[in-house]
């Protein structure tokens, strides 16, 4: 399956649609089944102890999901988050941005399950591990 969208495209069409996550999210890379995202670490991020929290943790591993699978369909066809499963590994400082690895695993008709790996862009070492699935439907409205 070839992409829908160029990096250029993509980032575009996501601050169009998304326009308050361009001071949180980039898309650093994009190509079949997988992309690579930062989240931009902000005061908003952190917890007490100035380590990044796990709500900021799973925004970041459900947008590299998202957008891996919208650079696969386009516009025309919605992805919903239905599952995420997410193993806390090292405690991120919030001094440095995180980055997130996504690997699509299955790539179904109804349900796409996808591979979401967080790193310390300091030091490289895994922060969190993510299996999360899409299920996916029409964005027509009638």
């Amino acid at each position: 399956m070839s992409l829908r969208f160029t990096i250029e495209e993509l980032r575009d069409y996501v601050e169009e649609i998304f326009p308050n996550l361009k001071e949180d999210f980039t898309i650093l890379d994009i190509s079949e089944k997988s992309s690579i995202t930062r989240l931009k670490t902000h005061n908003k991020h952190l917890r007490p102890g100035n380590t990044v929290s796990g709500p900021s943790i799973f925004s970041l591993i459900d947008f590299s999901g998202y957008m891996t699978i919208l650079a696969q369909l386009g516009n025309e066809i919605n992805a919903v988050t239905t599952n995420c499963s997410i193993d806390f590994m090292r405690r991120p400082s919030g001094k440095v941005d995180l980055i997130a690895q996504c690997e699509i695993l299955k790539f179904g008709k109804i349900l796409i399950v996808a591979d979401v790996k967080v790193f310390s862009e300091n030091t490289k070492e895994l922060v969190a591990k993510a299996t999360t699935t899409y299920s996916l439907t029409t964005t027509s409205q009638n």
